[in-house]
């Protein structure tokens, strides 16, 4: 018995022998009416299973934020007559990893099992999802864990970044708010709030659900039934979309950081626009890409400006952004942010290179597969896929799409959506100017 857990760890790093394209995913369906996604693949015996509520931050109180958070905490502190000790010791007994988090849209449970064990992990994955209990003495002991990771967080200036360059880029918009909450928004939240927020988000409206190993379709149906028969039927309504968001602005939050982080960004294409997959080829090029990227021969490379510049996009269920940041000294951060405005202005100028397109296009198809070499990867891409409304079918054309991508359309995109005009910045710790060389003017330092 003591073998399993770590036996159970051995199996979900073990890599499947399999290409993107070999993955087959079929749409199951039951009495349940939850969409639930599948991909069989038998030479593993274990189970992997991601289950999306909408019950993201966006849907927190005003005034309680980091509910949505606070609620994911629990999921595994205790199910239906199982106390919180109990559960973890019925989990621990079968080698069962039960976990949730919460973004900004949805709480996503993820579960893992042996295939043995299959029986007993749905019955307990089915308590969490009908039957938590939030117990008083399991929520005081994670408000005291939140609470001390909201400090810790406070004491990075990446994450001070992000959380200020949200709050000035949506402004009142539900999205503005931090996925952890904060101090006094955590303190205020009480049990009931807990239990009501899980009553009308922990419904069958709009729930995704993937799973991915050794389960066959009629053995899933089974255990579907058996998840979310006791579900209320609610509508959760949806996150509206921002209307007054992402006015350009640059502000600085004075710390005392030897780097200053600063996160900068502007809005960009919604995942299931046109534009996105050449806009995401060109993000590769621009700042995606690593060591390969512009941004970071030009910065770290070229200059030595920063210890690391990336660039990414992020689709949220009613918003999609272009977002990236940079650290650096607190003497050049200031230089390694014009430095990158100008880079934006001219890759959005004169777009990028047939080299660099074949270049993005090999690694973005050729990398594709080591996300899904495992079924717990496998399940989390599936379920991210399902919440971006996306088709069963993603997995097998995602390659194609890549490559059939043009410089015309890549350089199309940059003008459309690198404009450094409509940037948002954010600077967490307080830059100083550039030391002089010896008999230079400051004006000259940077050059």
């Amino acid at each position: 018995m003591k073998l399993r857990p770590a036996l159970l760890a051995l199996l979900i790093s073990v890599s499947i022998p399999a290409t993107a394209e070999a993955i087959t995913v079929k749409a199951v369906h039951s009495p349940s009416g939850v969409e639930t996604w599948l991909s069989e693949e038998h030479s593993v015996p274990m189970i992997a299973v991601n289950i999306a509520f909408p019950a993201g931050s966006a849907y927190d109180p005003t005034d309680k934020p980091g509910l949505a958070t606070f609620v994911s905490s629990l999921m595994d502190e205790g199910a239906g007559d199982l106390a919180s000790e109990a559960f973890k010791q019925a989990l621990e007994a079968r080698a069962i990893r039960i976990g949730a988090s919460a973004d900004r849209d949805y709480i996503t449970i993820s579960m893992t099992t042996l295939k043995e064990n299959a029986d007993e992990a749905f019955r307990l994955l089915g308590l969490v999802v009908s039957h938590p209990r939030f117990d008083t003495e399991a929520v005081e002991r994670m408000r005291v864990a939140i609470l001390a990771s909201l400090k810790q967080e406070d004491e990075q200036p990446s994450t001070v970044a992000s959380k200020s360059w949200f709050a000035t880029y949506f402004g009142t918009h539900p999205y503005a708010r931090s996925e952890s909450g904060t101090p006094s928004g955590v303190q205020a939240i009480t049990v009931n709030d807990i239990k009501t927020f899980a009553a009308d988000h922990m419904v069958r409206d709009r729930v995704k659900m993937s799973v991915a190993g050794d389960i066959t379709d009629a053995q899933l149906r089974r255990y579907l039934q058996q998840l979310f028969v006791s579900l209320p039927a609610k509508t959760v309504p949806l996150v509206s979309r921002p209307a007054d968001a992402g006015k350009p602005a640059s502000n600085t939050i004075p710390r005392n950081e030897p780097a200053p982080v600063a996160m900068f960004g502007f809005a960009g294409p919604m995942r299931l626009d046109a534009d996105f997959i050449p806009t995401f080829v060109a993000n590769y090029i621009l700042g995606g890409g690593g060591f390969s990227s512009r941004l970071m021969d030009e910065i770290r490379d070229k200059r030595g400006l920063t210890y690391g510049v990336s660039t990414y996009l992020a689709d949220y269920k009613s918003a999609a952004l272009i977002v990236g940041s940079v650290q650096s000294e607190k003497s050049k951060i200031l230089t390694a942010l014009d430095v990158t405005t100008s880079e934006l202005a001219r890759f959005a100028k004169d777009g990028a290179t047939a080299k660099e397109l074949a270049d993005a296009k090999t690694y973005l198809t050729g990398s594709y597969p080591l996300g899904l070499d495992s079924n717990a990867k496998i399940a989390r891409t599936l379920n991210a896929y399902q919440r971006q409304g996306l088709t069963p079918d993603y997995v097998e054309k995602r390659n194609a799409l890549i490559q059939g991508v043009t410089l015309a359309q890549v350089n199309a995109m940059a003008k459309k959506w690198y404009d450094p005009a409509k940037l948002v910045i954010v600077v967490a710790g307080t830059p100083e100017p550039a030391a002089a060389a010896p008999n230079q003017k400051q004006g000259n330092a940077a050059k």
